[in-house]
């Protein structure tokens, strides 16, 4: 899931895929705008085929937390 995240991060954020890990905070570390966040939760809807609650996504503040997210509500 992580290497399909970066995939998606890098369309957004001029961002070394490698560099993103687990810890990456989105606007402290990589530098997500609001708007970048919200267009990348849109393609994360259709990569993974679910669909995000936009309340729960907007307090995810790093990768690991949107990909532990994204783990519990494709189950």
């Amino acid at each position: 899931m992580l290497e399909k995240l970066r995939e998606i991060i890098v369309n957004y954020v001029e961002a070394d895929p490698e560099a993103i890990v687990p810890e990456s905070r989105f606007v402290e570390d990589l530098g997500f705008t609001s708007f970048d966040f919200m267009s990348m939760l849109g393609e994360i809807e259709e990569a993974f085929d679910l669909e995000v609650e936009q309340r729960e996504a907007a307090g995810l503040r790093t990768v690991g937390e949107a990909m532990e997210y994204l783990s519990r509500i494709s189950d």
